[in-house]
């Protein structure tokens, strides 16, 4: 599954507060550790079966990974929202505004890095890139189904 530019709604446009979640987060690598936390707190709240939560929590530190290490933002959002009671929206929004799209790479068996978005590919039932309308930037988005 390759990449999707859409005008998907941001988290923001969901009408109930209570089923959405966001972090703002300075481009730190232990922001990754922070992210994966709350995130996984919120999900917790929510009740969402644990597969489901564990998908999210791993979608959600590959984007912040990504935004930590390949941009120049002074900081990223995280956000989740429950579109449906089974199904997730998750995006990582930076303020990268050059037009470099996402880093993709090859990486060899042996390498330790450099899988993030084939690990996205994966897990998604759909994921995209727009651009950001709270900051600019890039807006990563993934979606999940239970």
């Amino acid at each position: 599954m390759s990449p999707h530019t859409t005008s998907s709604p941001q988290l923001l446009d969901a009408p109930n507060q209570e089923r959405t979640h966001w972090l703002e987060l300075p481009p730190h690598r232990s922001s990754i550790r922070v992210a994966r936390r709350s995130i996984g707190a919120r999900l917790s709240a929510w009740r969402l079966p644990g597969d489901l939560c564990a998908d999210a929590v791993l979608l959600v530190s590959e984007l912040a990974t990504n935004a930590v290490r390949h941009t120049l933002s002074a900081r990223i959002l995280c956000g989740i929202g429950l579109i449906t009671d089974q199904c997730l929206r998750l995006e990582v929004h930076d303020h990268d505004r050059t037009d470099r799209g996402l880093p993709r790479c090859e990486p060899d068996p042996d390498d330790e890095s450099g899988r993030g978005l084939l690990i996205v590919e994966e897990i998604a039932d759909s994921w995209g890139v727009d651009r950001s309308r709270l900051t600019g930037g890039n807006a990563v988005w993934a979606h999940l189904t239970a």
